[in-house]
């Protein structure tokens, strides 16, 4: 009675999981949009600004739900999980915009897509987990929609500006993998609600000698707090709820749903219009992330019946 009646409960948790990291990846692909739209193209500059607002917006909702003395136990137990995390947050912040300053939002984002299968492969390497055929297969559909959308846009990179982006971007999806295995191997540990804040408190340490002068505009500096609160607070909050609950490789799937949002969002706001092989290997990989999810909601009753 009380595992039938625990099943239910550990399904409604995947599911909240799964529907907490959509919203997260919804929040993260409006960066793109929203760059092209600032007075500024210093990568170092919005850098600085957006990782400084968010660290602010983390530690605020921390000390309303928390308290003081709770964060400072937080800050003083978390150990090595907290600032490895911290460590991986500050390069996805600090990588992601400084290739966006240097490349289009296609190209950063196709790049950033790498995350599934690096996070699948560190996945089974060091935490001995053995994925599902779906996965699998999900994985390899969803990389060759990546790869399709990706065949235009590298060919397009014809200077060393958006060589150097795409390489530079490349640190994203590698960070991401690490962040997502490190958060399922310390499952249930709370401090790691506060890597969000150290991450983005350091990558805004990290470019402030390097940018110089920081001074932006007042549109500037609006869409710059817009984008610390709504585009990496909030998200990086539900992001460690969620990865702390799904395997790694699927949140890296589930994180795809940036480059589909995200190319949505420049073509709409900005008039980035996509190729047609961008717009099929989006198909490929909202399929692939479609089948994965329903197959899993599927088999899970069916494997619970059989096993009773």
């Amino acid at each position: 009675m009380s595992a039938a009646a625990a099943a239910p409960s550990s399904r409604d948790t995947h599911r909240r999981a799964v529907l907490a990291l959509v919203g997260a990846t919804l929040l993260w692909s409006v960066a793109g949009v929203v760059t092209r739209h600032l007075h500024h193209a210093d990568g170092l500059q919005l850098v600085f600004w957006r990782s400084g607002f968010a660290a602010l917006a983390v530690a605020l909702v921390l000390l309303t739900r928390d308290g003081a003395p709770a964060l400072l136990r937080t800050v003083r137990d978390g150990a090595a999980p907290l600032w490895t995390s911290a460590l991986l947050w500050c390069v996805m912040y600090t990588a992601f915009m400084l290739a966006l300053s240097l490349t289009t939002v296609a190209q950063t984002l196709v790049v950033d897509s790498l995350s599934p299968l690096c996070a699948a492969l560190l996945g089974r390497v060091l935490l001995r987990q053995r994925l599902p055929t779906r996965t699998w297969g999900a994985i390899a559909v969803a990389s060759a929609g990546m790869l399709w959308m990706c065949w235009h846009d590298v060919h397009a990179a014809r200077s060393s500006r958006e060589l150097l982006g795409l390489l530079v971007a490349l640190c994203v999806p590698l960070a991401a993998a690490g962040n997502w295995v490190n958060m399922r191997r310390s499952a249930g540990h709370g401090a790691l609600q506060a890597a969000p804040m150290f991450g983005a408190a350091l990558s805004a340490l990290l470019v402030a000698l390097p940018a110089g002068a920081l001074a932006v505009d007042a549109h500037d500096l609006a869409w710059l707090a817009f984008l610390g609160v709504f585009q990496l607070a909030l998200p990086g909050i539900l992001a460690v709820w969620a990865a702390q609950r799904l395997l790694p490789a699927e949140v890296g799937l589930l994180g795809l749903l940036e480059v589909v949002f995200g190319t949505a969002w420049a073509w709409l706001g900005a008039g980035e219009r996509p190729t047609s092989a961008t717009l099929g290997g989006g198909a490929l990989i909202l399929g692939a992330l479609l089948a994965n999810e329903m197959l899993g909601w599927w088999r899970a009753p069916l494997a619970r019946r059989r096993a009773a």
